[in-house]
């Protein structure tokens, strides 16, 4: 269950905290309260913002995943803000709301964030934005990814073991009925079916998954990546025998040197 549970992690560097939504957001999930078994409550969506020192020209959103229940803030977060970091990349926490009957609501999150980092864009040195996320938080980078509009595009996007459909067959089923509901519409399943709202206008990607990954099958990123290629967006599948599930930014995964390393270089391509 800890991948639902909310944590956090001291940083060598604190972080520079911005609200989504000073004046208030636009939607709501109707949480007051953090109730006793109940969905995360975010009283206030917030991105947590770690500039480089040394910028290349480089940001990053990332979306901690939870089964849009709650969020692994630490492993598939604030964790990775040193190593970005290191190479010159302004990296971004965010701390979405949960969709509680809204499934608008983490997007919008998503949405706004890009439109401040935009903002910042100068002030941190970066000409390229891109969204990340792990498991449901894959599953609501994908959902930026493919649902945009001229303000709110990323440039690219990381995916850790992604939920990245809400097709029954394999989706994962808590992280689709916490954000459609029980009995969803056909139309509304269809919409967040990300691997069928790809087009050319997709940015990259660089997509990683466990082949026993028992929690999100991995043919979510394996029919996500075929979209990709079938609409000519350029895109990089890491698919690892072990592993699991959740595994972020820890140690314990023994495929963790080589992630890095991949993503290492992608992002250098990418960046030149």
């Amino acid at each position: 269950m800890s991948f639902i549970i909310i944590s956090s992690v001291l940083s060598a560097q604190k972080p520079i905290e911005i609200k989504l939504w000073p004046n208030g957001a636009p939607n709501d999930n109707n949480l007051k309260e953090q109730r006793e078994n109940g969905p995360l409550y975010v009283a206030e969506p917030t991105l947590y913002v770690y500039p480089a020192e040394n910028p290349n020209g480089m940001a990053i959103i990332t979306c901690p995943g939870g089964g849009y229940y709650g969020l692994a803030t630490a492993h598939e977060g604030h964790d990775m803000a040193a190593w970005f970091n290191s190479m010159g990349i302004t990296y971004s926490v965010l701390i979405y709301r949960m969709p509680n009957g809204n499934n608008e609501v983490p997007l919008s999150d998503a949405h706004q964030a890009i439109r401040i980092m935009r903002e910042k864009a100068q002030e941190w040195k970066f000409s390229k934005l891109g969204i990340m996320g792990s498991s449901a938080g894959g599953h609501l980078a994908s959902t930026a990814a493919t649902h945009f509009d001229e303000t709110t595009r990323p440039d690219f996007q990381i995916l850790f073991y992604p939920v990245i459909t809400m097709d029954k067959r394999y989706t994962h089923i808590g992280s689709r009925n916490n954000l459609l509901g029980e009995n969803p519409d056909n139309k509304l399943v269809e919409k967040y079916c990300n691997e069928k709202q790809v087009t050319p206008q997709t940015p990259p990607a660089f997509i990683m998954h466990s082949s026993d990954d028992k929690t999100v099958p991995v043919e979510n990123s394996i029919n996500y990546y075929m979209s990709l290629v079938n609409n000519g967006v350029p895109a990089s599948l890491h698919t690892y025998p072990i592993g699991g599930h959740g595994w972020g930014y820890r140690d314990s995964f023994i495929y963790k040197r080589q992630w890095t390393g991949e993503l290492e270089k992608w992002l250098r391509e990418l960046n030149k």
